[in-house]
């Protein structure tokens, strides 16, 4: 990558979670802490519990979606930031997933979802298919040794170098009524936002739930989102015909909706 070209990445990244878009009308603002007591009685996406009438749709042993539902959440339901104080907002939530948030502001909307991918391939040793492309079509790609150490170091690069704009070229549309677990919200620019499908159930009827995860700017822990538009259904979101998903901090078109590509090794 050209010394200028990084430059740039550098500064819209910084920008690639802020709220400031013209679909939402509820984004928060952090003005004043709202501390939370509630212990989180899930071990993990697979527990959290579904609607009456729905059944969580059917995963391919060593799939991506089945690999999220074995997500492992926190008892603490605080979102904490990069630097350890608790985000302002804490209204946003369902639960906490206990995945690590690094030490600097790097690990914002986009690279949680990327970071969430690399996990998987990582886990179930796809290390040929663990790369990343940046917005000038660079393409980043995790070599050997094949340690969390450098799996770790690796992505920090990358969240330096990606972020929404890039994730969205990266990634393929697909049809809102098709979502699937690893699927993604997302709306590529500087400013822009992504959000993760966790999870996807369905009743005798075929109508569709699914629960988003995010984080956001600062980088913070990566949550389970609430649905602020229907408290009943919270956290679950129904995959009506709606044009719009409203999340507490973002509000999506369903258009934006994405999948990965198929795993092509690059050889």
């Amino acid at each position: 990558m050209h010394t200028k070209t990084f430059i740039i990445c550098i500064i819209f990244v910084s920008l690639s979670c802020n709220s400031n878009n013209v679909y939402s009308t509820n984004a928060k603002k952090e003005s004043q802490v709202i501390l939370s007591n509630d212990i989180n009685p899930y071990r993990g996406i697979n527990e959290i519990p579904l609607p009456h009438g729905f059944t969580r749709t059917q995963s391919d042993p060593g799939s991506f979606a089945a690999w999220l539902l074995n997500v492992k959440l926190k008892k603490d339901k605080m979102v904490y930031k990069f630097d350890g104080t608790p985000k302002a907002n804490q209204n946003a939530q369902f639960a906490v997933m206990d995945i690590s948030v690094g030490d600097q502001d790097l690990q914002q909307c986009a690279d949680a979802v990327m970071r969430l991918r690399a996990e998987y391939l990582f886990a179930v040793k796809k290390y040929e298919d663990i790369h990343f492309t940046d917005n000038g079509g660079t393409v980043y790609q995790f070599y050997a040794p094949h340690t969390d150490k450098n799996l770790h170091q690796f992505l920090q690069k990358v969240f330096g170098r990606c972020g929404s704009a890039s994730l969205a070229k990266q990634l393929k549309g697909t049809a809102f009524n098709d979502i699937k677990p690893g699927d993604v919200l997302i709306r590529g620019g500087f400013p822009g936002h992504a959000v993760i499908v966790m999870d996807v159930a369905i009743n005798s009827n075929g109508k569709k739930i699914y629960l988003l995860a995010q984080s956001y700017m600062p980088a913070q822990d990566i949550h389970v989102l609430i649905n602020p538009a229907n408290n009943l259904l919270s956290p679950w979101y129904e995959a009506d015909d709606a044009a719009l998903v409203e999340t507490p901090e973002y509000t999506f078109t369903k258009k934006e909706l994405k999948k990965w590509p198929e795993i092509i090794s690059l050889r």
